[in-house]
């Protein structure tokens, strides 16, 4: 609709619509009209201060993180063979035949115990909740038998070349080395570790059906079952031995010890060892 205005003598002329007659009052904006506008300062906002403000906001407690695993804690079922603190629990003891134990005389058992226990205190220490071995003096060993068991150990190599390995009832050993290590090629250090080295030369179990190391300085983990005779190795969550014989290392005529120590072995470098832990199994081996 158009409007008019006056022009004299009666004349008016028309007005395009919305233009005003005159001055106006200017009113507020209604209640309605601020909260569209606050509404829209909002949207203002940057996506990005959004998200941050999200991201920051703290998680209800049904929403929260599982806590990572504490180191040295036993999973469920399992015992901590080392407590993070200290080697209680443990004697030194090296490559030695268990079956010599029996022929000792007292006086000779109580000189070879003194030896060996200096030979520990020089050579194993505590760290940060790690066991650290300066590759050299006996081996770190059970201070109990064992018969069938579940072992998890994780072990790291701190400089390349170091060889090691973990002893099962006294009998060498799941192997440890360095597969870059020249010296050990002739050997069949590049297969990898993991596997039943000391076994006999045509023994299944012999060398691992997989490699699986992480780099020297990086942390290895081993889940090693012995029942009976037979050791099956997961390494690094691999399957590297599946249920092969271990042969006697000290009678290789003769069935695997039915007990024995579990020792950690070690020579030529640094190695370290953490979250040792032991499952016994019974007669029905789950």
């Amino acid at each position: 609709m158009l409007q008019s205005i006056s022009c004299g003598k009666g004349r008016e002329l028309p007005l395009a619509r919305g233009v005003s007659k005159g001055p106006q009052r200017q009113t507020r904006p209604s209640q309605a009209r601020r909260a569209i506008l606050s509404r829209i300062a909002v949207l203002r906002v940057p996506l990005a201060a959004v998200l941050l403000a999200w991201a920051l906001a703290p998680l209800p407690p049904h929403a929260a993180a599982e806590d990572p695993p504490q180191l040295n804690e036993p999973p469920e079922g399992f015992v901590a063979l080392f407590n993070g603190k200290n080697l209680d629990g443990w004697i030194g003891r090296g490559h030695f035949d268990p079956r010599r134990l029996a022929t000792m005389s007292p006086e000779e058992r109580a000189d070879f115990d003194k030896d060996n226990a200096a030979s520990l205190a020089a050579h194993w220490r505590v760290e940060d909740g790690e066991i650290v071995n300066d590759g050299q003096g006996v081996y770190l060993t059970t201070g109990r038998e064992y018969g069938d068991f579940e072992l998890l150990v994780d072990w790291k190599m701190v400089s390349p070349n170091t060889d090691s390995g973990i002893y099962l009832r006294g009998c060498p050993q799941v192997q440890i080395w360095d597969p870059e290590n020249p010296r050990e090629v002739k050997n069949g250090a590049p297969r990898g570790s993991g596997a039943l080295w000391n076994n006999n030369a045509d023994a299944p179990g012999r060398f691992p059906t997989v490699k699986a190391d992480r780099p020297v300085g990086e942390w290895n983990t081993f889940r090693i079952r012995m029942v009976g005779d037979r050791v099956t190795v997961h390494f690094n969550g691999q399957l590297v031995v599946d249920d092969a014989v271990m042969n006697n290392f000290w009678d290789r005529e003769s069935p695997m010890f039915a007990r024995g120590v579990i020792q950690l072995q070690t020579h030529g470098g640094e190695m370290r060892f953490r979250n040792v832990f032991l499952r016994e199994l019974g007669d029905e081996s789950e």
